[in-house]
């Protein structure tokens, strides 16, 4: 071989040493859906993985002639630039080079003797293997018949795609596990309220902890790991009252995450993609951003689920906000049936938000149908107004999350959402508009009109789909198949199904 020959080699041999040493975390199409409501409207992921996960994919060259000295690729393929590890994009991260030679001359592979060696299947690429059974298994739901169940089965236009989820629901039951970070002191960490309107965060803390079934204490067999931050106990023990300075906050959460990034590899492995937090304080979403990749990367729960303020239906996950005054649902589920709910509909509530005070202008004390108030008429219940209401109205307040949807769904009253921008708890699943009516902030006018356009039978079908849909916003303690905890469970799975990640 020339020394030119030679020289080409070597130019031609390092940027494939570099591109063959980086871990790719890919969310899929871009698409502002997530992968069980893709498959429900019959659009389907492309395969998890390429041919050969050692190597990135290179195209076979084209036959060269005798003299042939050198290979040509296609600059992509030899691409060393890092990309963006924003939004849904491809991400990657740069790792330590394998030693790899390419040799010109019918193209022949060679790798050093370490590689050489039978090779050994990595925890990452079993769990990887896991989930992409369980995206098949998935898959072909629609074409089954319903599976057994011994405590409910998902029937109904309620869901967008009953069997599809049964499916998914039954996978998370059979593989997902989750590992807990054990870092932090109560009560920033590892505690959360459970007695007031922030009351989920308490209670997914508490129900994660002593769960035996999804979480693992081996992070090497979790295929999503929880960060057990409670952003109402930073505001209460962290935050100085009326300072508007966010600061310690920020510093909180940013120590956490360079914590747990510094003793474990799995944040770093797939720069937060795979993690989660969970926060229904309204100033969920801001603390999430005090780390860049929390933010942008991983798996946000939240109740304050707008659109506006960068949530990410395919990435992050709605939480139904839920006022929980004692603890439990105890006389809070239950109603008459509609032949003893004279009113058409009702609210009542503070006047804060941008939606309120049009809804107030327009319906306070103007219709004895529609009973809209600022402060509830002396010696009237608000529970016994929602019971005899056919629909109860669930204007936003300062943020876009109201727990008048959940305690509408508990009275067996229709909700009618009313905002701009809110995501829905569950919506991948859930077909909100079969079984509540929702109303634009333009056509707060005509409510009227709308609600009186719902035909008896239509009011009906509504009111029975949602006394069915009302188990996955259950509280219980401890948690049932299918209710709110699951729910959440199972919404973090289908975003953790939505990311692949791949040494490579």
């Amino acid at each position: 071989m020339s020394a030119c020959s030679s020289a080409k080699l070597f130019l031609f041999m390092v940027p494939l040493v570099l591109v063959s040493c980086f871990v790719f975390v890919n969310i899929g199409p871009k698409s502002p859906t997530s992968f069980l409501t893709s498959l429900s409207t019959t659009h389907i992921s492309s395969p998890l993985f390429p041919s050969s996960p050692s190597l990135p994919p290179v195209p076979a060259p084209a036959p060269a002639p005798q003299a042939a000295k050198e290979v040509s690729l296609p600059a992509s393929a030899l691409s060393t630039e890092l990309e963006s590890v924003q939004g849904d994009k491809n991400r990657t991260i740069q790792l330590d080079p394998i030693n790899i030679t390419f040799m010109s001359n019918n193209v022949t592979f060679t790798a050093s003797s370490k590689r050489t060696k039978k090779r050994v299947t990595s925890n990452l690429e079993k769990i990887e293997f896991e989930l992409q059974k369980a995206r098949v298994a998935i898959k072909g739901a629609s074409m089954d018949d319903p599976a057994d169940d011994p405590d409910y089965v998902p029937l109904g236009p309620m869901y967008w795609n009953a069997k599809v989820f049964h499916r998914s629901y039954l996978e998370m039951e059979k593989q997902f596990k989750i590992f807990v970070y054990k870092e932090g002191e109560p009560p920033l960490f590892h505690d959360g309220p459970c007695k007031s309107i922030y009351s989920m965060e308490g209670n997914f803390i508490y129900e994660m902890e002593r769960d035996t079934h999804f979480r693992t204490n081996n992070p090497d067999k979790a295929h999503a790991f929880y960060l057990p931050l409670s952003v109402v106990k930073m505001v209460r023990y962290v935050y100085q009252r009326d300072s508007h300075d966010f600061g310690p906050i920020r510093r909180t959460v940013r120590d956490y995450i360079d914590l747990v990034s510094d003793k474990y590899p799995f944040w770093n492995r797939s720069i937060g993609a795979d993690h989660f937090i969970l926060s229904c304080h309204d100033w969920g979403p801001e603390a999430s951003f005090s780390h860049p990749h929390l933010g942008q990367n991983s798996i946000r729960a939240l109740c304050n689920a707008n659109t506006s303020e960068r949530f990410k239906p395919r990435k992050d996950v709605s939480i139904p906000e839920i006022n929980l005054r004692t603890g439990s649902l105890k006389g809070l589920v239950g109603g008459p049936s509609p032949s003893v709910r004279p009113i058409l509909a009702f609210f009542a509530g503070g006047v804060h938000g941008p939606v309120r005070p049009v809804l107030l202008q327009h319906w306070e004390n103007k219709d004895n149908d529609i009973r809209v108030h600022k402060y509830l008429p002396k010696g009237t219940s608000y529970p016994d107004m929602m019971r005899s209401s056919k629909f109860c109205l669930c204007p936003s307040g300062y943020e876009v999350a109201s727990p008048r949807i959940v305690e509408a769904l508990y009275s067996g009253c229709v909700p009618v959402l009313i905002n701009s921008g809110y995501v829905p708890p569950f919506s991948d699943v859930l077909n909100w508009r079969s079984f509540s009516v929702i109303v634009s902030v333009e056509d707060i006018p005509k409510l009227k009109t709308i609600l009186t356009s719902i035909s008896p039978r239509q009011y009906l079908k509504m009111y029975r789909r949602v006394l069915k849909v009302r188990r996955h916003f259950e509280v219980n303690s401890p948690a049932k198949r299918f209710d709110v905890f699951h729910m959440i469970l199972h919404s973090i799975w289908v975003r953790r199904l939505n990311v692949r990640i791949r040494e490579v």
